[in-house]
């Protein structure tokens, strides 16, 4: 039987979200929308050398966005830039199919992301607030490696 969809840790961040601010002084935002959906969502990072400092969220979309934004602002805020790409990468592949747990990540939060894979029209909510860091951070000039850099 498939996990739950929502369970008491994705509630909490759907109704306590945590970083769901502009940041006034951010380095750089990505914009992204799910077309599919109307989920909509903006990130802000604000970067201090090689470290995301701060990064706060802004979004009109369903809980599941909201909640995986949440848990993404949690699990990046504080990291060197090129651990938030490999966590990036790590939880995309995991909702995408099967993958090992992304490392950085605790065990609730990727029971939380875990389950939306056992909903494949909800992937693409999950997925949205780690498409929009990867966005602010290329936007910040900051590229995972063999990624293709925008003209």
């Amino acid at each position: 039987m498939a996990a739950p969809l929502y369970d008491d840790l994705m509630l909490d961040h759907i109704k306590n979200a945590r970083n769901y601010r502009a940041l006034p002084d951010a380095q750089c935002s990505a914009h992204v929308s799910n077309p599919l959906c109307g989920d909509e969502l903006t990130v802000y990072l604000s970067l201090d050398d090689d470290r995301i400092a701060e990064v706060g969220f802004q979004a009109s979309c369903c809980g599941i966005a909201m909640a995986s934004a949440s848990i993404m602002t949690e699990a990046v805020k504080g990291m060197r830039v090129m651990d938030a790409m490999n966590v990036l990468r790590e939880v995309t592949e995991m909702l995408k199919r099967p993958a090992d747990a992304a490392k950085e990540l605790s065990v609730e939060q990727l029971a939380v992301l875990e389950a939306v894979r056992n909903y494949p029209a909800r992937v693409g909510c999950a997925a949205l607030a780690w498409t929009a860091l990867e966005n602010a951070l290329a936007a910040c000039g900051r590229h995972a490696p063999g990624a293709p850099r925008p003209a």
